[in-house]
């Protein structure tokens, strides 16, 4: 039945496309409405009469009858042909058994779009799942796109269209959420820093649409500004890269909030590289290639929303702290550092500007700290605002102490502090810093003054910290490169077989032979210099139990390390190798894994066999570039080692992010192989030498997450 108010009947021609019909349909059904205030066929059939716009609902219950006043239809056919209009949108609240039948209905109604509100399906168990697959077939025989089941709703306010559990504000946010729940509190959020929904999608079981059908959609709509995602799993990796670069490029951020920081290792992993590569490290990869912006909890997400409507960004991780005492600097330097940010000390040339556009006690290093100039010199905020911004040392500027308090009462430092936050919006507008504001009052005419400007203003120092860390430009070369073809498939997974694999791609390998029995490694021994080292070939992990042999020095100590390994280990075959100077280089773990969301993810840390001892690795979706491959190493904690220290000559960085970029094509290129490692990797002043190798196939590993 059409609204009150409604003109007559419209033709129901052909709309744009499936995804018109869902966000701005002409004729909606309720399927399930019902006079039960509590269940959702009358949350939503409240919802579609009271919303906006020129649109037809249709009240769908088998039973007949009257909800909210309208009356209903046994079948969306049945209302359709009431209302002389084909259905657009059905939304299904019914029971899980009867969900096929409602699907079928509807697309028999003309529905090119179907909400399914309806839950125990896929989600609980194998009945479920096989309704749910009978439903989706139908709906794709009739040509319709199904959203959920196991859904709470779906909202535009462009249209008019509120078809959720609450009405939302209107804005230019789109929130799409495996949550209902969480939307609730962050649109509240939201809403309480001036902003508001454009589109919400609950995603529910996204057994046809999901997520990066909807991350697409955002890129060409019009009233979307940023998106917001809460999701516990992307779906499609690759194609959620593709998604969240397209919003890049189009200047529309991406906030995601993604649980699982708190999860242990991969379970299962053979080696070293799976077991130090976490589905959360995969995630933040996966957020660095593509530009997006990964939080821990909605607060943390609205307020990042806030500061990336402003242009200004972070070019590096430096920030220069202006505060009016010491206990407010010394706290924020340690959130900084807790946010991944640096505070570096200032140096000559700014330090001097500093010290002659402050007062005499002010201390110009970082923390710069006013010293209680405030009540002296209100204008000296902006003064050294102005000069940290203009500053080649620092890449974002955090004030942080009392200012604002001077204009929350009438006195003469009102007026004056009032012009100092003008001045320093009028600073920030001039250039492509950040400026991020704490101060204990945040609701102060001088603090809405600065909001207004578009900076950040926080009471709490640690969010203020966390937003100047989502502020962090992402870097073009740390984007992933696409995936080559696959190459010939690895017919073998042992030690020479996955030396070959690497040496193929031009990664250097000490000389090496394996030998099988003590003629061989006579001969093997006649061919090399020393020191040696023997491995015994056939274990996984070879150094355990013994299998590795070191510093061997002539040939009586190789012969009896050998007799040693066979008696004790029966291998079938033993390595015999010439040892590298390890004195002389920097040992490091490079590695691949391949998640089961993402695909191919490559892993580097420092320390080699101790690389779990020492919990210093990063990881980035693969394949990388050797300029990704270098920027990935220098964010390794311990990165200074690479540059060198206590007189050691730096290391080949560029050789070093070569072999990295090449590690991580043959995992891209290696389907059926899960993980990939060279482990230790030699890195010295002239080059770097892979002194172990290992592959994993598919079926190696017990699980994988």
């Amino acid at each position: 039945m059409r609204r009150q108010g409604s003109p007559g009947p419209a033709s129901p021609g052909p709309m744009a496309g499936p995804l018109d019909a869902l966000f701005s349909p002409r004729t909606v059904a309720i399927v399930g409405a019902s006079a039960d205030s509590a269940k959702w066929g009358h949350i939503l059939s409240r919802r579609a009469l009271s919303s906006p716009g020129d649109r037809t609902v249709l009240l769908v219950n088998r039973s007949g009858g009257e909800v909210l006043g309208r009356p209903t239809y046994p079948s969306a056919v049945a209302a359709a042909a009431a209302a002389e209009q084909r259905v657009d949108l059905a939304v299904l609240c019914v029971p899980a058994g009867g969900f096929v039948a409602a699907v079928t209905d509807a697309v028999a109604a003309g529905a090119r779009a179907l909400v399914g509100i309806t839950a125990g399906l896929a989600e609980s168990g194998a009945e479920g799942a096989r309704l749910e697959a009978e439903a989706l077939a139908v709906a794709r025989a009739g040509g319709a796109v199904l959203l959920g089941p196991n859904c709470l709703g779906i909202v535009d306010t462009g249209s008019g269209l509120q078809l959720a559990h609450a009405e939302l504000p209107p804005g230019d946010v789109a929130v799409l959420s495996q949550s209902g729940n969480l939307v609730l509190d962050l649109a509240g959020l939201l809403a309480d820093r001036g902003l508001g929904v454009s589109r919400f999608v609950s995603l529910g079981n996204q057994a046809d649409l999901g997520l990066v059908d909807f991350l697409r959609a955002c890129v060409h709509h019009a009233g979307t500004r940023a998106v917001a995602v809460y999701t516990e799993d992307v779906g499609d990796g690759r194609a959620f890269l593709e998604a969240a670069r397209a919003l890049r490029d189009a200047g529309k951020p991406l906030v995601l909030l993604a649980p699982g920081r708190s999860e242990a290792a991969i379970r299962g992993a053979a080696s070293h590289t799976g077991s130090l590569t976490s589905s959360s490290m995969v995630v933040d990869a996966a957020c660095a290639a593509s530009g997006a912006h990964r939080v821990d909890h909605p607060t943390q997400l609205a307020d990042l929303l806030v500061a990336l409507r402003a242009p200004r960004r972070m070019a590096g991780r430096r920030v220069a702290i202006l505060t009016d005492g010491g206990g407010h600097g010394a706290v924020a330097a340690d959130a900084l550092a807790a946010a991944g940010l640096s505070t570096p000390a200032l140096t000559s040339g700014l330090t001097d500007d500093l010290a002659a556009a402050l007062w005499g006690q002010a201390t110009v290093s970082n923390p710069v700290d006013l010293a209680g100039a405030g009540e002296q010199d209100v204008a000296s905020y902006a003064r050294g605002v102005e000069l940290l911004l203009a500053s080649g040392q620092v890449d974002g500027v955090l004030l942080t102490g009392f200012f604002g308090g001077y204009s929350t009462e009438q006195s003469n430092l009102t007026a004056p502090e009032l012009a100092a936050a003008a001045r320093m919006a009028a600073s920030v507008a001039a250039q492509d810093k950040p400026l991020v504001v704490q101060t204990i009052h945040p609701t102060s005419p001088s603090a809405e003054l600065l909001r207004a400007a578009g900076i950040p203003v926080h009471r709490d120092v640690d969010r203020a910290c966390a937003v100047l860390a989502g502020l962090c430009e992402r870097s073009p070369s740390g984007l992933a490169e696409p995936l080559p073809p696959p190459g010939p498939p690895v017919a073998a997974t042992s030690y020479d077989a996955a030396r070959a694999l690497f040496a193929d791609v031009g990664i250097a390998f000490p000389t090496q032979r394996t030998v099988t029995d003590a003629g061989e490694l006579d001969r093997a021994l006649a061919a090399m210099g020393y020191p040696v080292v023997l491995k015994a070939t056939g274990r996984l992990h070879k150094s355990e139990g013994g299998g590795v042999v070191l510093g061997l020095a002539d040939r009586a100590a190789a012969e009896a390390a050998y007799d040693d390994l066979v008696a004790r280990l029966a291998p079938p075959a033993v390595s015999v190798e010439e040892m590298a100077d390890l004195d002389v280089g920097v040992e490091l773990i490079v590695g691949a894994v391949r998640d089961r969301t993402f695909g191919p993810v490559v892993m580097v840390g420092l320390g080699g066999v101790l690389t779990e001892v020492l919990g210093d690795t990063a990881c980035a979706i693969a394949p990388v570039t050797p300029a990704a491959a270098r920027d990935l190493l220098l964010t390794l904690r311990g990165a200074a080692v690479l540059a060198g220290v206590r007189g050691r000559a730096p290391v080949d960085l560029d050789a070093l992010a070569d072999l990295v970029s090449r590690v991580s094509v043959v995992a891209a290129a290696h389907p059926e192989l899960v993980e990939l490692e060279l482990n230790p990797v030699l890195a010295g002043p002239s080059g770097v030498l892979a002194l172990d190798a290992r592959v994993v196939a598919d079926g190696q590993v017990t699980s994988r997450r």
